[in-house]
């Protein structure tokens, strides 16, 4: 009976180890170095066609000149991600396929 509660104690710790890497959360810095105000950012894996929420939503608005952090949670392993930005005047970027596993930052240029 000690053996079966040592294995599956074994087992419990080895699963904890692994659950954390399936939902991670990404942190990154958002560099507007472009001429318009951010006003939307929204990202999805790149096999997803649902964009998601909007990561600007706690911030508001990502001013010209200005730079936030911002967190992509629950990646489930995904690495490439699509990025798109809307801005004041009904501007928009997408950037296709960014990876976010190696990011540490993402600068918007005009």
């Amino acid at each position: 009976m000690n053996k079966i509660i040592v294995g599956g104690f074994t087992a419990f710790a080895l699963l904890a180890n692994i659950l954390p890497a399936a939902a991670q959360s990404i942190e990154f810095t958002i560099v507007n170095e472009s001429s318009v105000d951010l006003h939307y950012f929204y990202a999805s894996p790149s096999n997803d066609s649902n964009w998601g929420d909007d990561l600007l939503s706690e911030v508001g608005v990502l001013l010209s000149g200005y730079e936030g952090t911002t967190y992509i949670t629950e990646t489930e392993g995904e690495c490439l991600y699509d990025f798109k930005f809307l801005g004041s005047d009904g501007e928009e970027l997408i950037a296709p396929e960014v990876d976010i596993c190696t990011l540490e930052s993402y600068t918007l240029h005009d």
